[in-house]
């Protein structure tokens, strides 16, 4: 091992001879309890890589915590948190740094509890390695299935099954070969290039780092000595340049560069390149460090490159070498990690971040869901906290990348709230889908404008939401006939009305409600193209969808009428018996018992029902238009 030198004249040496070493990231994963952080502990710990007023800390808190009987704890090296300290259990992602003389190493120590699978995916992400542990005397669990495929999924090739605490099973060969025989059945199926079994104790230091004497029955390598020797290149099939801009540096008037980094492959002065997805070319004229010029900039370097002429190029942009494009697309086929306790469903529109662009999109389809104990695909309508599907993202615009498994940088996302500003979901680009040269907008002869001055007034949308029983379809009705007498050309949507026909099709299930909206949203942006002053009436519980509904018109075509009234009153009027049939539990997933409604924000107009009259609403809605 190659322990931290004593003397001071020699560390610049052992600086110098780690910045020369190749480096290996890898991660320890599993379920609950499995040793991981302790593994990690141990390895440090017999590696000289931690110094003496480490040593003593941890020799007085394991004696503090008392969850090794007076030994040392290893684990409270990597776990941080007070709150894990205190359960015994990792919860963050712990990242570590340390070397030999052979390699460099940082190791992500993530979570074992399912709640926190998003800790480990992010943990997975740059891993080049994965070592999933598994106590002995629990074997394959539930967390072990799911970790391996996220593993999988997240293009780790290599991993080492990690059969750890075998001094609980008195170093039984026969135990560990059935662990490892059930691993290879289930792992068999996913896409690793290696998996390497090592039998370990990480309490006692069983094959850690030395070869342990107590299974002289096994004749493969430590934990260690695999880490130090195993090979992680890929064959010379490296992605070519691929840049993504971070933003556009102009300190002064004179100087224009593009700031970011090189994610993959290298570049030279001189080089010809092309800015995606606009297509324009120019030729890198400096490559600009901080105060210096570089000849050439590779991976993973930070440099603001600048060209021999104007082009339009902005953040999000990627520079590729003009001979080697990437692939651009406004659809791609996806699998997804659903991260968010809020359940993900087709049609709902997020924020999507690729690299570093940012653009709107739309979870539309959900192909499957997969079984992580036996990798069936199994049909779904949303996804759940934790859950993994095959969907499909559509985006607002093309936007260039690569697939996951081809450049991790370049084929990596994430799905963001458009309200919380929450990442829900992780995902990692499989192929596009072809939509964008496919499919184009037909451009007609006669325009918005033209119908508009026929009509003698412009198309707009009032978009009535509130609960059942707030009074949306009698102000509707009555608000309709007051246009009407005005000469201005209406129609209204009513929910009832459309799931006649239209959405029959539909239920009440969050998921349904979410299309339900999408498809009456599009369905009123052909009617305000026509120039129509659209009436809808509709719950439209989800303040995500309403805003996606307000994203399809221009600016001030779309304005929110809240038909506020409490529950209570809604619930007394209850002129369906809707209210009745859903506390007696014969109307599942209903607005304001056992599905929410989400109040909204900040409505171009705010009707109280039960405050004011009938004529008195609809007057405060036509004074809006009137104003706008």
């Amino acid at each position: 091992m190659s322990a931290l030198p004593s003397d001071p004249d020699r560390i610049q040496e052992y600086i110098d001879q780690q910045m020369n070493l190749d480096l290996l990231r890898f991660i320890t994963c599993g379920s609950v309890d499995d040793g991981k952080s302790t593994l990690i502990g141990r390895m440090l710990y017999e590696a000289q890589l931690i110094f003496d007023d480490q040593v003593a800390s941890l020799q007085n808190d394991s004696k503090k915590h008392g969850t090794q009987e007076g030994e040392i704890d290893f684990a409270l090296l990597v776990d941080g948190l007070s709150a894990e300290r205190e359960q015994g259990i990792t919860i963050d992602v712990a990242y570590r740094f340390f070397g030999t003389d052979r390699r460099k190493f940082i190791v992500a120590d993530t979570p074992g509890h399912e709640q926190y699978t998003r800790n480990m995916v992010t943990g997975a992400s740059t891993a080049d390695v994965a070592v999933i542990l598994v106590d002995a005397k629990q074997g394959i669990l539930v967390q072990t299935r799911r970790h391996s495929f996220l593993t999988s999924l997240l293009g780790v090739k290599h991993v080492v099954l990690a059969v750890n605490k075998m001094d609980l099973i008195d170093y039984s060969e026969e135990t560990y070969q059935q662990i490892v025989e059930d691993y290879s059945s289930f792992s068999n199926q996913l896409a690793f290039d290696s998996i390497t079994p090592i039998p370990l104790s990480a309490l006692k230091g069983d094959n850690v780092i030395e070869r342990s004497s107590r299974t002289d029955w096994y004749k493969g390598p430590t934990l260690l000595g695999y880490l130090e020797t195993v090979d992680i290149s890929t064959g010379g099939n490296e992605p070519p340049f691929r840049f993504p801009i971070q933003w556009v540096n102009r300190p002064t008037s004179e100087f224009r560069g593009f700031a970011g980094s090189v994610v993959s492959g290298d570049v030279q002065v001189g080089d010809e390149v092309r800015v995606l997805p606009s297509g324009q070319s120019a030729s890198v004229e400096t490559i600009v460090l901080f105060d210096q010029e570089l000849e050439s900039a590779v991976k993973p370097q930070a440099v603001t490159l600048t060209l021999n002429k104007e082009i339009d190029a902005s953040r999000g942009d990627v520079f590729v070498k003009a001979n080697q494009p990437c692939e651009v697309s406004d659809q791609f086929d996806c699998n997804l990690v659903w991260l968010d306790e809020e359940e993900g469903y087709i049609g709902r529109a997020y924020w999507l971040m690729l690299g570093t662009q940012r653009v709107n999109a739309t979870l539309s389809e959900i192909k499957f869901k997969y079984n992580v104990n036996t990798l069936e695909e199994l049909p779904a309508r949303g996804l759940a906290l934790n859950d993994i599907g095959r969907v499909t993202l559509s985006c607002d615009k093309a936007i260039p990348f690569e697939t996951y498994e081809y450049c991790r940088e370049m084929g990596s996302l994430v799905l963001i709230d458009r309200f919380s500003n929450a990442t829900v979901g992780a995902g990692m680009v499989n192929f596009a889908l072809r939509r964008a040269q496919n499919i184009h907008r037909h451009h007609h002869a006669i325009t918005k404008e033209d119908r508009s001055r026929l009509n003698g007034h412009r198309g707009r949308i009032l978009w009535l939401t509130g609960l059942s029983g707030s009074g949306k379809s009698t102000i509707a009705n009555e608000l309709e006939k007051a246009l009407y007498r005005k000469g201005i050309r209406t129609y209204i949507l009513d929910g009832d009305n459309v799931r006649h026909g239209l959405n029959k099709d539909l239920g009440f299930t969050n998921a349904d409600r979410v299309e339900n909206i999408r498809r009456v949203a599009e369905v009123s942006r052909l009617m305000v193209d026509a120039g129509l002053v659209v009436i809808t009436a509709f719950i439209s519980p989800f303040r995500s969808e309403r805003e996606v509904a307000r994203a399809l018109f221009e600016e001030g075509e779309f304005a929110e009428v809240f038909v506020n009234v409490s529950l209570e009153v809604a619930e007394s009027r209850d002129p369906k018996g809707l209210y009745k049939k859903a506390r007696q539990g014969d109307l599942p997933n209903f607005t304001g018992i056992d599905s929410d409604y989400e109040v909204p924000a900040a409505p171009e107009i705010e009707v109280k029902s039960d405050e004011l009259d009938l004529e008195a609403c609809v007057s405060k809605i036509l004074d809006y238009l009137e104003d706008t």
